[in-house]
């Protein structure tokens, strides 16, 4: 009976030994996409560039770069950042229109300048814009499509920049315009054979063939938000303002910089640093531009050294066009404070202290006592008639006697 319990049990355990090495790369895996992870690997990226600028170009150009910012530069960022800024939320209330919820234009512009500050002072670049796109899905009571919202708002700008950034680089002279056209026909034929691939699987689909229904859910979207008749001029003016205002800030930037350059040389090299900043290896913005400004200057005959100046005037003027932000961002802060002190006039308890009020106790119960026990005890510990008239006769005594008030006199 012993024998066969135990080799049941042996049986039924798990076999001892090392695990297959499968399931451990795929939480590796898993864990490196997060998007934790991801940020933080963006950020170190970001840093281990600008160190290797710093250390073969110097930090003079960083230095010289903000030496040259004066007032009147700045305000013309300030204006420029303005166009960009509310043709962008124009753009997300157009995309958000489009997919059915409501995002007032007004909260829109505050709520982009915002996302733009928040993104230029935190690590990673994405942060302001995940929050607004939180925050714009619990106001309007749909999280899942107030991201959606913001996803496909950032997905046409980078559309524009990717459509922008081909048609000049192919034409106009550029360090990366011989290997531009080089890689073009291959290019073009994969997306040919891409998009011909699509359509036979749609074409040979089985009638019963089951696609997913978010994934249907999100291209009908997607093709109702950017590409209706009611949306796509609207989305394709403001990406292409948003986009001139762009490089009109980095020709800014070279100006102050002193590169000495036209515009015409200056536009291609302004496409590349922009299609630099979207890859997701930045602190705040500051890594992929510095570098590809550095190379692009370079390679076109300017010196490394002023593109790195160049791109750092260009950082520091978007920063100060997104200062608003921190304005609205300060004011909302305040508005709530006053609304959680006016719902509790006691105040609001910080967090921080550890503690929290306590909680109103309930009252304290009622014990009757019967009405037998009650004479009882009057009975045991009442008084003895000596004990009380030797008090009454007692001098200053506070017993009155014969129902009168006490008096010297009568003492």
């Amino acid at each position: 009976m012993s024998t066969h319990t135990g080799e049941t049990a042996e049986a039924e355990a798990p076999a001892a030994g090392p695990q297959p090495a499968g399931g451990g790369v795929r939480r590796v895996l898993g864990r490196l996409g997060s998007p934790a992870v991801r940020t933080r690997l963006g950020t170190f990226a970001g840093v281990v560039i600008l160190a290797v600028l710093f250390w073969r170009l110097g930090t003079g150009a960083f230095v010289d770069g903000v030496r040259r910012i004066d007032a009147a530069t700045l305000a013309v960022a300030l204006g420029i950042g303005l166009v960009t800024t509310v043709f962008s939320a124009w753009r997300w209330a157009l995309v958000a229109r489009g997919i059915g919820i409501r995002l007032p234009f007004g909260a829109a512009v505050a709520d982009y300048y915002r996302a733009l500050f928040l993104n230029a002072a935190l690590p990673g670049g994405v942060l302001g814009d995940v929050h607004r796109a939180v925050r714009h899905g619990q106001n309007a009571g749909d999280l899942g499509r107030g991201v959606r919202a913001v996803v496909l708002e950032r997905t046409a700008g980078q559309f524009a920049l990717l459509a922008a950034g081909g048609a000049v680089l192919l034409t106009m002279p550029s360090p990366v315009r011989d290997q531009m056209r080089q890689a073009a026909p291959p290019a073009g034929l994969a997306l040919v054979g891409a998009c011909a691939v699509v359509l036979a699987l749609r074409m040979n689909r089985a009638p019963s063939g089951r696609k997913p229904r978010a994934v249907r859910g999100m291209l009908g979207e997607a093709r109702q938000a950017l590409f209706s008749r009611s949306t796509a001029p609207g989305v394709l003016v403001s990406s292409v303002v948003v986009l001139a205002g762009y490089v009109a800030m980095f020709v800014l930037a070279a100006d102050v910089a002193g590169a000495g350059a036209s515009v015409a040389q200056l536009l291609p090299l302004a496409l590349l640093a922009l299609l630099a900043m979207s890859l997701p290896l930045n602190v705040g913005g500051w890594g992929p531009r510095e570098g590809v400004a550095a190379w692009a200057f370079s390679a076109a005959g300017l010196g490394a050294g002023r593109g790195l100046t160049v791109a750092v005037v260009y950082g520091v003027l978007s920063l100060a066009a997104s200062l608003p932000g921190a304005v609205v961002l300060v004011a909302r802060w305040y508005a709530a404070t006053r609304v959680r002190g006016a719902a509790d006039p006691a105040g609001p308890v910080p967090a921080s202290w550890g503690f929290r009020p306590p909680a109103p106790s309930a009252p304290a119960p009622v014990v009757r006592i019967p009405a037998q026990l009650s004479e009882v005890r009057s009975e045991k510990y009442a008084p003895k008639e000596s004990a009380r008239l030797a008090r009454s006769s007692l001098p200053f005594s506070a017993v009155p006697s014969e129902g009168r008030p006490m008096t010297p006199e009568s003492v």
